[in-house]
């Protein structure tokens, strides 16, 4: 009798206890976090004919005003900036008084790191350690760049021309702890198969793969389009630290949670839910950051408007 009675103390207090506290899914990481991508805002910064405008120094602010607490920077933003140690330290104390952090910087326009011309491909190397170095000065943990060639090449010649100038360029990322990560960019970087073969031609530890939602057309002029959904797929393996959810229009009719690019040759549709529930089952819990590319909606209400669908499908997850 003695020992039901104990038992039935100890189930009582176990209850108790239970309700106490918050239920353990309650505690959980959330699956992902949402960084915002700077591309989001070109038209604003570059001034094509957008009602908004942006200033780059302005990033962090628009970020953090719109509830967001990861930053990729772009360098067509501050070109000419890459080595301007003020100016960076500028960047660095507005990010810091926003509160935000600084994850990468895509860069772009350095020249081809599969360049078949040997001096051409090591110039391309050297062009991007100020951009590393930026980086690092920023808290950054990678670089986002581009696995270009000759297209006249055969896809072999081009994915160890590609690869080696990206080994070069890790072996310089690692002497500063950051990531050389490639962005499916169309032509073969957006076939899947090229672009992780890429990946073990590289060889390194510090290379990896920042994919892109939208970025799988091998030839847009053609309208050829790698399946998205197998590509991500493809390159999770590969991901370091970051993805891109690039998103077009919203509320199309498409459904819920459906972005669509309907500019003529450029037609597509994407179920942000179902990549969302790719990235997550291959085990990524990172950043992943919004690049809106639409035309409907102005460049803060595609943002808000693709945030607010990553934070349903976070809700759902």
């Amino acid at each position: 009798m003695t020992s039901r009675r104990h038992f039935l103390q100890l189930v009582s207090t176990a209850i108790a206890a239970a309700g106490s506290r918050p239920l353990i899914a309650a505690d959980k990481e959330p699956p992902f976090k949402i960084s915002l991508a700077e591309w989001s805002l070109n038209k604003g910064i570059f001034g094509k004919g957008s009602a908004e405008r942006h200033e780059h120094l302005d990033f962090c602010k628009i970020a953090r005003s719109l509830g967001i607490d990861g930053v990729e920077y772009v360098n067509q933003m501050f070109f000419d900036k890459a080595a301007d140690a003020a100016y960076l330290g500028e960047m660095k104390k507005r990010q810091e008084g926003e509160g935000v952090q600084g994850l990468l910087i895509m860069c772009d326009r350095e020249g081809n790191l599969g360049d078949p011309d040997e001096a051409k491909r090591a110039k391309t190397v050297e062009n991007h350690l100020k951009w590393l170095d930026a980086a690092a000065t920023l808290g950054c943990h990678s670089i986002r760049v581009n696995a270009a060639s000759d297209p006249k090449l055969s896809p072999d010649e081009q994915m160890k021309l590609a690869a080696d100038g990206l080994h070069r360029l890790c072996v310089e990322g690692d002497k500063r702890g950051l990531y050389v990560v490639v962005e499916n960019h169309g032509g073969l970087s957006s076939n899947g198969l090229w672009l992780t073969g890429v990946m073990k031609a590289a060889d390194h530890a510090r290379v990896g793969i920042l994919p892109d939602f939208g970025n799988f057309y091998t030839d847009r002029v053609k309208g050829e389009l790698y399946n998205p959904y197998k590509g991500l797929r493809e390159f999770m393996p590969w991901v370091k630290k970051g993805m891109s959810a690039k998103a077009y229009d919203w509320d199309t009719g498409a459904g819920k949670f459906y972005t669509e690019d309907r500019r003529e040759g450029r037609e597509i549709t994407l179920d942000f839910e179902r990549l969302i529930n790719i990235v997550v089952k291959a085990g990524y819990n990172g950043y992943i950051g919004i690049e809106y590319e639409g035309d409907k909606h102005t460049e803060i209400e595609g943002i808000k408007r693709t945030k607010q669908a990553l934070d349903e499908i976070k809700a759902l997850l």
